[in-house]
């Protein structure tokens, strides 16, 4: 009796079994699209080169006298003033070479005054014919040669006067030491460095780039920095400086001069400059990063200054499918990238869960696609 219960349900479910069909198997769910609308065009490119803040002008201060230096109390990084005093020779040999100009000019101007008094007294014995004119002719000469004596007197006292007022270095502008190169008490000599200052308000910025975008760059270029340790603080600049000879093979060294100031902003400091280009073909379409897929297929250029190639996924929506299309990367915007090729304006390219898309898959479009 359980032997024949058994079979009767056995029966059953296999009987079960062959009326099933493949209708009966429901269809997976229809994946939800969320998407990306490009109703404008982009005109312009952006590129980025990572640099460094350095001062725009670097003066080396040295004295045009040598002696020995007095305590010198100087800090690299020290805010200087126009005027400031640096450093200081000691005086005590100038003062030395001042008093001696004097006495020698002293002595001259008494030489010079008997010669003169010789001169005239020699010059009325000849008129008298008392003196030979020989006689006359050596002590007008010798009158001539004491008050020579007596200019070069005087110079020599302007020089030693002129000399200790040199005895003290200062800055020529509002300024940061950029570098001290002398220590207390040492020995300089006229032309030696003592320090470098540089304006606190000049600075520029250099970088390389490809014959491709020298060739897209002129003098007076507009550009912005940005600073890497504060990305909130962007400054504007130009291209001050552009060479004409590659600094390395196909790189050739760009200049660029900030025309805004920060207080924070420091020689030394990592920036990132962007330069603005024309887009290829006259415009492009600017798209989310997230168009693109996880799976490495963004296809990068051979050469950094082409453009580089990936698949998005466009929604069609006759079909409610999306299609995959191949764009044409050529720059990027603040976090979006421009492409050309492949788009047109009112198409909707999948912004989402782009990796788990195929070709042809139907999609239900999101109502919070932009």
């Amino acid at each position: 009796m359980l032997r024949a219960l058994v079979l009767v349900i056995l029966l059953g479910v296999l009987s079960a079994c062959e009326g099933e069909t493949p209708d009966n198997i429901p269809e997976p769910p229809v994946r939800g699209l969320k998407t990306f609308l490009i109703v404008e065009t982009e005109q312009t490119t952006v590129r980025r080169y990572p640099s460094v803040l350095q001062p725009g002008s670097v003066s080396t201060l040295s004295f045009e006298i040598s002696g020995r230096l007095n305590e010198v109390n100087l800090d690299v990084g020290q805010v200087v003033k126009k005027g400031d005093i640096l450093a200081e020779i000691d005086t005590r040999s100038l003062e030395i070479q001042v008093e001696s100009a004097e006495a020698a000019l002293a002595q001259a101007q008494s030489t010079a005054k008997n010669a003169a008094e010789d001169s005239k007294r020699k010059a009325d014995l000849l008129t008298k014919g008392v003196a030979t004119k020989a006689v006359a002719d050596k002590a007008r000469t010798d009158a001539e040669t004491s008050a020579a004596q007596v200019v070069q007197a005087e110079r020599a006292l302007d020089t030693a006067g002129e000399n200790l007022t040199k005895a003290q270095l200062t800055a020529p502008y509002d300024g940061i030491l950029n570098s001290v190169e002398v220590q207390s008490f040492a020995n300089v000599s006229p032309g030696a460095a003592v320090a470098t200052i540089y304006a606190a308000e000049e600075f520029e910025t250099s970088f390389s780039v490809s014959f491709e975008v020298v060739n897209q760059l002129a003098v007076g270029k507009k550009v912005k920095i940005r600073l890497a340790d504060n990305p909130d603080i962007v400054l504007g600049g130009h291209v001050s400086e552009l060479g004409a000879r590659a600094d390395t093979v196909s790189s050739f060294p760009v200049v660029v001069k900030l025309e805004e100031i920060d207080p924070s902003i420091k020689a030394g400091m990592a920036v990132e400059i962007a330069i603005e280009f024309a887009v290829p073909k006259g415009e492009g379409f600017t798209l989310p990063l997230s168009v693109l897929p996880f799976q490495g297929q963004l296809d990068p250029p051979k050469n950094a200054a082409d453009p580089g190639t990936a698949v998005v996924y466009v929604y069609d929506t006759a079909t409610k499918t999306v299609k995959q299309r191949k764009i044409t990367i050529v720059g990027v915007r603040e976090n979006s990238i421009i492409a050309i090729d492949g788009l047109e304006l009112g198409d909707r390219v999948a912004s989402a869960g782009v990796t788990f898309l195929r070709d042809g898959q139907k999609v239900k479009l999101l109502p919070d696609s932009q």
